[in-house]
């Protein structure tokens, strides 16, 4: 069944003077998620937003805050941002051993928000094993995180089917999302391979019309995914009647 992509802009490549504006100008043009970066200068080489902007986020709109953990230590931060209002929380697969993430998980759930786990670009999708079957969102990096404005790594699309088929596997459906470099042309990729979530920081936020430039990566992506559903279903009536 043929679900839109949604578009989750990130804030790291809003204008942090004018945050308000930026968040209320995605909601209006019909963004999926606000992406709330949140770096530790430890886990990556950077410090961006924490808790305080979070809490201010979460009464200035009402899109769901997907707050995206690059941390060090997310066993003892979990409950501030659970506590600030974060929707669905991220954490990272190298951050944590499998008992580690587990209790993540368990935890984000009891707090009554979705839970994801993120993996670097050289992160084998193994390591979400233990956990995949507990998953709302399996985040694939297509950068390597810590700073916005990076090109995405090529064949990021091949480990996005893979987490797809690993979720299948075991009767899983944890929607699968893509940060980093994402554009007109990677979106489209990215979609027919199965992701749900695109992660748009300057593609939108650096754009001469935001909102449009929104509108057009969602709609080149919903062209890719339903083409491929298609030709997924083509092949499939083959394998059938052969």
């Amino acid at each position: 069944m043929f679900e839109p992509v949604r578009i989750a802009p990130s804030l790291l490549s809003a204008d942090f003077m004018q945050l308000g504006r930026d968040v209320a100008l995605i909601e209006e043009a019909g963004a999926g998620f606000v992406h709330v970066d949140v770096m530790d200068g430890h886990f990556v080489p950077n410090l961006t937003m924490g808790v305080p902007v979070v809490k201010q986020l979460k009464r200035a709109t009402s899109l769901p805050l997907d707050v995206h953990l690059m941390i060090s230590n997310p066993l003892e931060q979990l409950p501030w941002f659970l506590d600030a209002g974060a929707d669905l929380v991220t954490v990272h697969a190298e951050a944590l051993d499998a008992e580690g993430l587990a209790r993540a998980v368990a935890a984000i759930h009891a707090a009554g928000a979705l839970a994801a786990v993120a993996c670097k670009p050289h992160t084998p999708t193994g390591v979400l094993a233990p956990v995949i079957v507990d998953l709302d969102m399996v985040l694939v990096m297509s950068v390597e995180p810590g700073f916005s404005g990076q090109s995405y790594i090529e064949g990021t699309e091949d480990k996005v089917a893979r987490v797809v088929e690993m979720a299948r596997a075991v009767g899983a459906a944890p929607l699968v999302q893509v940060d980093g470099g994402i554009s007109l042309s990677t979106a489209a990729r990215v979609a027919a391979a199965g992701a749900d979530v695109l992660v748009c920081g300057n593609a939108v936020y650096a754009a001469d019309d935001p909102a449009r430039a929104l509108a057009d990566i969602a709609a080149v992506a919903d062209e890719a995914r339903l083409a491929a559903l298609a030709a997924h279903k083509e092949v499939s009536s083959a394998c059938l009647l052969s």
